[in-house]
């Protein structure tokens, strides 16, 4: 091996760590200084299979293994057996969601944070104590709510998640929604927000308003946006709207009921 170039083990390492996920060439490695002249022409050829495909190929994968789940405990089978993120290789548990499987009212975050990458539940860290609080003041906890994630896996260095990323893991929500059943849905933060309704807002201009979820069997939901708990310890100055719009949720409760 070229004493410029690192293994290949170590390299693809490297990558995976780093989220990497579309390859620009069919030769491994990386160079410190410019690459052997007969490698050149080769990292021309047109690669056959892209990332890009396997992106594709993937997402098909995973929305096709979700029509076998009949139950939330199904469903985490089937996404820890998935190989088709690599995030997955990177994480040390696959999350998927906590609290009652059959709750009215669906949280749905961005991703698992250190914390619950290492317990494997979702919601247990800081964001999580923090986002108990807010359900408790309006008189509700997780067994009146099942709350979950966009990815079931922690990105590196909790890192924001590729459009490749949401894309493959989309499907498991979606069936997530789909076996729940519930009746509304609270996004927490722009990603989730973004993910589930197919927009590009700030949480800022999507927030204050119900919107409308139509899930895969045909039911519309009703969607809120709220901030994320992660950024109201960063921001506490935003708590203010953030209880503004969990009101707004528990008047819809109760008018409904």
């Amino acid at each position: 091996m070229n004493d410029n170039m690192l293994g290949v083990k170590e390299c693809l390492e490297f990558y995976i760590s780093a989220g990497v996920d579309v390859t620009c060439g069919n030769v491994s490695g990386v160079y410190l200084n410019s690459p052997p002249e007969e490698k050149i022409e080769t990292q021309k050829t047109k690669i056959p299979y892209t990332a890009a495909v396997a992106g594709v190929e993937s997402v098909k994968a995973a929305t096709a293994l979700c029509q076998n789940a009949a139950s939330i405990q199904e469903l985490k089978k089937i996404v820890e057996n998935f190989e088709g993120c690599a995030l997955k290789y990177n994480a040390k548990n696959t999350v998927i969601g906590d609290g009652n499987p059959n709750a009215k009212i669906m949280f749905i975050g961005e991703a698992p944070g250190a914390e619950e990458d290492m317990v494997g539940k979702a919601f247990v860290g800081k964001s999580g104590q923090l986002l108990n609080k807010i359900l408790a003041a309006i008189g509700l906890d997780r067994d009146h709510c099942y709350i979950c994630n966009i990815l079931p896996w922690r990105p590196p260095g909790n890192r924001a998640p590729s459009d490749a990323e949401i894309a493959v893991c989309l499907p498991f929500l979606k069936k997530q929604i789909e076996i729940v059943r519930p009746d509304y849905i609270f996004t927490l933060g722009a990603v989730a927000a973004n993910s589930l309704l197919q927009m590009s807002e700030t949480v800022s201009k999507l927030r204050g308003k119900w919107m409308e979820y139509t899930a895969d069997d045909g039911r519309n939901i009703k969607v809120m946006v709220g901030y994320h708990p992660a950024y109201l310890l960063r921001t506490p100055a935003q708590k203010a709207k953030m209880w503004a719009d969990i009101l707004r949720l528990k008047s819809e409760i109760e008018k409904n009921n």
